[in-house]
């Protein structure tokens, strides 16, 4: 009997944190919350405040954007909406001769407006087409807030209590949103000086799962180095395998341009992209370039395979024990992740806005690239045993296919040298000891 209770113990524990609960090491406070601000009850109708908040590090939400959506609990109707608006306006004919209602559906789907939206629609923080940036790229866009009025349901009218609706969700594939809690009201200031206080304020957290997002990973990692010829590909069927279901590739980018034709406008086409043994829309290159006597240097390729799909604020999360001593990046933007206190192995690659932060698609000529200078710590640093490969690659957010660690780039065989002149063993040692 004991032994099986230590069995389902573990068991509990393992389903806890399988890939499809969401917990992300790199980032595991990282979530999206959705804030309900109850602002003012008018008796029949009530004034919300609605935010969405994007509180991950690294993983962004880009175009087509979020697409927030809800259920209703009673005969609730929406009657305005600013900074927002509902997808459709369902059946509204039981308000026959008065003025029609914003939206009567029951499951309303609300998306963010355009930029350049008309001022007397728009409200603090709107307007950015669905995006949000990560915290860490731009904390001036990683919130959308929008307000609306709404009917009370009819068991309501005559008291004072709020009804939250329910099954909220994001329109985002990969994340899975939990039930409203009640949190402290929202306080805000207009001037700094006088605070005021929301009615009520409910929460809904919202996390991203890599598994649910998609049934095959999305990107791989390539390894080469200056002292062995031999590169490294990614793993083979890293992403999927050709001939699978969902593989769509193909040789030829005439043919891709009309297959983009037929994915235009569609919220996310079906990747299409280069046939490769490894069939993954995106390739992370990692080369060590070149060795000095105190530094060392990296090369970065970030290759789009993908015909249908520009990559816009993207960025890559490396984990490398070299990463505390960075001294310079080359054309990315770079930021350390101190995610465990003084433990700063962790950083953030991404674009500089305007010049590479948007990675085109293979039809384009897709990739970015840069050098990262890094310090020789002394006690640390060696080219032997694949220490100078990272340890985890991420590509917005999601985790790239690593090759196996017996198929790393190794050191030549120096055993010859003993058989050699003595000017050719002076050489090697002088070699050897500027390398390492």
């Amino acid at each position: 009997m004991g032994n099986i209770s230590i069995l389902i113990f573990f068991s509990i524990i393992i389903i806890s944190i399988s890939p499809s609960y969401g917990y992300d090491s790199l980032d595991p406070l990282g979530n999206i919350t959705i804030t309900w601000d109850f602002l003012s009850d008018n008796g029949d109708t009530v004034d919300v405040r609605i935010s969405v908040y994007n509180f991950q590090l690294y993983r962004h939400v880009e175009e087509p954007g979020w697409r927030l959506g809800w259920a209703w609990k009673g005969d609730e109707v929406i009657w305005a909406m600013l900074g927002a608006e509902a997808t459709e306006q369902g059946n509204c004919t039981r308000f026959r001769g008065q003025q029609k209602p914003h939206c009567c559906e029951k499951e309303p789907v609300i998306i963010d407006l355009m930029p350049g939206s008309p001022y007397n629609q728009q409200t603090s923080n709107c307007c950015k087409g669905g995006v949000l940036t990560s915290m860490i790229q731009d904390l001036t866009k990683y919130v959308a807030t929008f307000q609306m009025n709404y009917m009370k349901p009819s068991i309501y009218l005559s008291n004072s209590n709020f009804s939250m609706p329910e099954n909220f969700t994001l329109g985002i594939p990969g994340y899975s949103c939990g039930t409203p809690f009640q949190v402290p009201p929202t306080k805000f200031t207009k001037d700094g000086h006088r605070w005021q206080q929301v009615l009520e304020t409910w929460n809904v957290t919202c996390i991203y799962s890599q598994f649910l997002a998609s049934p095959t990973p999305r990107c791989c990692v390539s390894l080469s180095a200056f002292y062995n010829s031999t590169v490294v590909p990614c793993p083979v069927c890293s992403c999927n395998c050709q001939g699978l279901p969902g593989a769509h590739c193909i040789n030829s980018e005439k043919s891709s341009k009309l297959q983009l034709q037929q994915a235009h406008g569609a919220d996310s086409p079906t990747p299409v992209i280069r046939c490769s043994n490894h069939m993954c829309p995106i390739r992370v290159h990692w080369h060590v370039k070149q060795s000095y006597k105190e530094y060392w240097r990296v090369k970065i390729t970030i290759t789009n395979l993908n015909f249908v799909r520009n990559y816009s604020q993207w960025n890559l999360v490396v984990l490398h024990p070299n990463l505390r001593s960075v001294t310079q990046v080359f054309s990315f933007n770079y930021k350390p992740l101190p995610i465990y206190g003084n433990i700063n192995d962790t950083g953030m690659f991404w674009g500089i806005k305007y010049y590479n932060d948007m990675l085109l698609t293979h039809g384009e000529n897709g990739n970015v690239q840069t050098e990262v200078l890094l310090h020789k710590d002394i006690g640390d640093f060696t080219f032997k045993e694949g220490w100078t490969f990272p340890r985890k690659i991420s590509f917005n957010g999601d985790e790239c296919v690593m090759p196996s660690p017996e198929a790393y780039p190794r050191l030549p065989n120096t055993a010859h040298i003993a058989t050699t002149t003595p000017f050719i063993v002076l050489f090697s040692v002088l070699l050897l000891s500027v390398l390492f």
